[in-house]
């Protein structure tokens, strides 16, 4: 079996920042978020994690799996979708002033990259390239494989996995610490 888990809730999910790759650690509400799920999940099995190298999702893989013996393996790969010079603005990805709302209000239409940002044919292909290259071959073994990622990233696994079309990208959006079985 697949699983995806989002990370638990940062200072910035709160403030409506854009975090992309800026490193923000957990809140006290995300590692209380994360230690419940620790709980409701504790009988999903679970041989290997594979996370983001972004302390959020680190921190919310090492909660979720206190106590077990499941390794958890950081991969580039994983890390959230860039969206550039709008990191740690407020509210940028909600106002048409900025060009990233583009990503969220029309991401078919999201094919330059802000500056310093990834395009979704960039976040497709790494988590593509990782599917293929890990995931698919643990699977194939019968093992159970979590991934601990973010909001963008885990969308983009999750369209390519159940075909959701680009213009629905973020109908694929999970909560802080929800897990999804995928396959």
């Amino acid at each position: 079996m697949l699983y995806i888990m989002r990370h638990g809730e940062t200072d910035w999910n709160t403030l409506h920042k854009l975090q992309g790759r800026t490193n923000v650690p957990l809140n006290e509400s995300g590692i209380a978020k994360a230690e419940a799920a620790r709980e409701k999940y504790r009988d999903v099995h679970f041989d290997v994690c594979y996370c983001s190298p972004l302390s959020r999702a680190k921190m919310t893989a090492e909660i979720l799996l206190k106590g077990r013996n499941v390794p958890i393996i950081p991969d580039e790969r994983l890390i959230e979708m860039s969206f550039g010079i709008y990191e740690g603005m407020e509210y940028s990805f909600d106002d048409p002033v900025y060009p990233v709302d583009v990503i969220f209000k029309s991401p078919e239409r999201y094919t330059v990259p802000v500056d310093g940002g990834e395009t979704f044919d960039a976040l497709f292909k790494r988590t593509g390239e990782f599917l293929n290259d890990v995931v698919k071959p643990q699977l194939e073994k019968g093992r159970d494989v979590l991934i601990v990622g973010h909001a963008g990233m885990n969308s983009g696994i999750i369209c390519r996995l159940e075909n959701i079309p680009i213009e629905k990208f973020w109908s694929a959006r999970m909560d802080n610490c929800e897990l999804k079985r995928l396959i």
